[in-house]
């Protein structure tokens, strides 16, 4: 990210512990899992402003997605990676709430099989967890593997994917 540009961020309450909200100008940049620091998304460090309009409009689009009453996010991202993590990172956004998929579906849907590596190493930098649901990716035998805000986040939030009732902390 460029150090001209701004980054604004806000603290937010979440059945999955507390995470950072982090945008730009331009949109989300970022949500953090509580206690994470800067260093796998690659962000500079923002500065705190609880009334940005774009971590506003985030905030109400997560609650509405833990109380079960949104299935698609409509903020605006601000997403920065490589070539090859942001086709990753799109291909993400188009597995519908509910679904998951292996490592191997989303190296197939990408056109290589043998990317799952890769795949792994893109998921592993996504810098908007929940929204951009990397969460929705499985191991091969549909074990829970590999999530940056934990294996328990993980199962919590494909739990509410499924139905579930999870316990709400706002």
């Amino acid at each position: 990210m460029e150090n001209s540009e701004q980054l604004v961020y806000k603290e937010v309450q979440s059945p999955v512990g507390n995470i950072r909200l982090i945008a730009s100008d331009k949109g989300l940049a970022a949500i953090l899992w509580e206690g994470e620091d800067y260093k796998r998304t690659k962000l500079s460090v923002p500065v705190r402003q609880d009334e940005s309009p774009v971590l506003l409009q985030t905030e109400q689009q997560l609650t509405e997605y833990f109380e079960n009453k949104r299935k698609v996010f409509e903020v605006p991202l601000d997403l920065k990676g490589t070539e090859f993590q942001m086709k990753v990172w799109e291909a993400l956004l188009k597995i519908p709430y509910g679904v998951t998929k292996t490592y191997g579906d989303l190296a197939g849907i990408l056109g290589d099989v043998k990317a799952v590596r890769a795949v792994g190493g893109a998921l592993n930098k996504n810098p908007v967890s929940i929204i951009v649901p990397c969460h929705r990716i499985v191991g091969a035998s549909g074990k829970l593997v590999g999530f940056a805000g934990g294996i328990e986040n993980k199962s919590v939030l494909l739990d509410l994917e499924r139905g579930f009732t999870i316990p709400t902390l706002f």
